[in-house]
């Protein structure tokens, strides 16, 4: 009986325990069910741009350091094995165009036939003079700089103005390794000091090579100027990455004779003392440098920023035309400039554009082809990155952007893409400011210092709801005024997925 008695509570429990779960599931199911009609997929950026993965040969180690096309349209990379290497994109046929470059990290094309590749050692002409697609040819066009040996001291470049001269950059050596008994130029043992150093000439400048040939000091004042680019103005336009004596990453507009922060190679500069750089007064060389026009808040935007590129489409690639773009090693998008001038000097702010999840980061380098797509050449080289080059095509659509953001005497001005949904737009939940700054010092790096949320205290809203004008609290020059958007959207559906804006707010209004 008592065994019976069992059997029953045990089956009447299993009952109960099927109806619970029973109950549950169809609870679920409900939930799901709801939340399938209530929220709907958001707007995404794979909705505008498509991603495709260029096949690369089998055995190539794909760490790119240079892309571009040829007149005819054939891709051309560079990769830091040294080869140079041309892609049909119809055909999907690589061919090996030169090989034996000693780390090509810089490459302008001349012709069908012929182009200018920057490696280690020298700017080099690579041509191609009997026309069966394969290089014959290469003459040191300049090497009229230092070598220590030292594996920090790449070189990038070229690039040319409107009156022909090329710019090169040249990387300081770092102290993480020594230098060769053997070096190229004069040694100054004065520089030696610090994390960085410039021990031979002209490590830590930008470089001008005049249509007569020689190759002269241009700008000092650079870390690791890893990307070159002229805007649509034709000013000269150098990112340099997060280290020592950069708080964090910068683009700067760069004229010649000036000084950008770095103090290593200051050694090489006519009149300067003999003493060692490093230790002048951080307030002394405070006053010296030149300031950044924009600043890349590290970590979380972006960390080591590459090569600026003008989008010059005429409307192929979207919304962008004479606008600049540059790619970032960490990051899983491109970043867009906004640049405006203000007191008579270069600042403003930087977004990111993303294409969707499919994009690789380690984005080294950015080009534009004929069709109006970008090419994007992704490189490791040993730090956080990718290998690789992707294709991104426009899908003829226009999302939902920040166009512009300028500065007013009493906050910004937000120009999009397209008119907001009044109501999202008036709401001042959807604007959430703060301000820091990172500290010039010798330090590596940077914190954020005296970070502070900044109220937005009124918001007006153009009628074609396409300019919105945003009076802050506060406004003070010498900081970083980042914004984190809320859920603004368009009437119909498209939301603002690239929601963080930094400005560099050097002058005001």
């Amino acid at each position: 009986m008592k065994n019976i008695n069992r059997l029953h509570n045990t089956i009447e429990y299993s009952s109960r325990i099927r109806i619970y779960f029973s109950w549950i599931f169809c609870l679920l199911l409900f939930t799901t069910s709801l939340s399938a009609q209530v929220s709907v997929p958001k707007d995404s950026a794979a909705n505008y741009y498509e991603v495709e993965n260029i096949t690369l040969p089998d055995g190539l180690v794909a760490e790119t350091g240079a892309i571009g096309f040829m007149p005819d349209g054939r891709f051309v990379a560079c990769f830091h094995r040294g080869e140079v290497m041309m892609y049909n994109h119809k055909t999907k046929q690589w061919k090996m165009f030169a090989e034996g470059l000693h780390e090509p990290l810089g490459m302008m094309v001349i012709n069908n036939h012929e182009m200018l590749i920057m490696q280690r050692p020298e700017l080099t002409r690579v041509k191609d003079t009997d026309g069966d697609g394969v290089a014959d040819e290469y003459q040191t066009v300049t090497d009229d700089f230092g070598m220590s040996g030292n594996y920090h001291e790449f070189a990038f470049g070229p690039i040319a103005d409107k009156q022909g001269n090329l710019f090169i950059a040249l990387n300081l050596a770092s102290n993480g390794a020594g230098i060769r008994n053997e070096i190229r130029g004069k040694y100054d043992s004065l520089s030696r000091p610090g994390r960085m150093y410039s021990c031979v000439p002209y490590r830590g400048w930008i470089m001008k090579l005049g249509k007569d040939g020689v190759l002269k000091p241009y700008a000092v004042g650079f870390r690791s100027p890893n990307g070159l680019g002229f805007d649509a103005q034709g000013r000269l336009l150098v990112s340099d990455n997060q280290g020592d004596w950069l708080g964090t990453s910068k683009l700067y507009h760069v004229e010649e004779g000036k000084f950008y922060g770095h103090p290593a190679g200051l050694i090489w500069k006519e009149d300067f003392p003999r003493v060692v750089p490093i230790n002048l007064p951080v307030a002394k060389l405070d006053s010296m440098r030149v300031k950044e026009s924009i600043q890349f808040p590290h970590g979380y935007f972006a960390n080591s920023p590459t090569q600026p590129v003008l989008e010059n489409t005429g409307g192929k690639f979207g919304m962008f035309g004479g606008q600049m773009l540059i790619g970032d090693m960490d990051h899983k998008y491109v970043i867009r400039l906004l640049i405006e001038e203000v007191g008579g000097a270069m600042q403003g702010a930087c977004i990111p554009l993303n294409f969707s999840s499919k994009m690789r980061i380690g984005n080294n380098r950015l080009a534009f082809a004929p069709d109006g797509s970008l090419w994007v050449g992704q490189n490791d080289h040993g730090w956080v990155g990718a290998r690789g080059v992707q294709r991104i095509t426009w899908k003829g659509k226009n999302h939902l952007d920040i166009m512009a953001m300028n500065l007013t005497k009493t906050g910004f001005d937000l120009t999009f893409s397209l008119p907001l949904d009044p109501a999202k737009a008036q709401e001042l939940l959807n604007y959430k400011f703060r301000r820091f700054y990172y500290e010039y010092h010798q330090a590596y790096g940077s914190k954020q210092f005296d970070v502070q949320d900044v109220p937005v205290k009124s918001i007006k809203v153009s009628a074609d709801g396409k300019k919105v004008s945003l009076e802050l609290a506060e406004l003070k020059a010498g900081y970083i005024y980042e914004l984190k958007t809320g859920d603004l959207q368009t009437s119909d559906g498209k939301y603002l997925f690239n929601n963080i804006i930094c400005y560099t707010l050097n002058h005001l209004k």
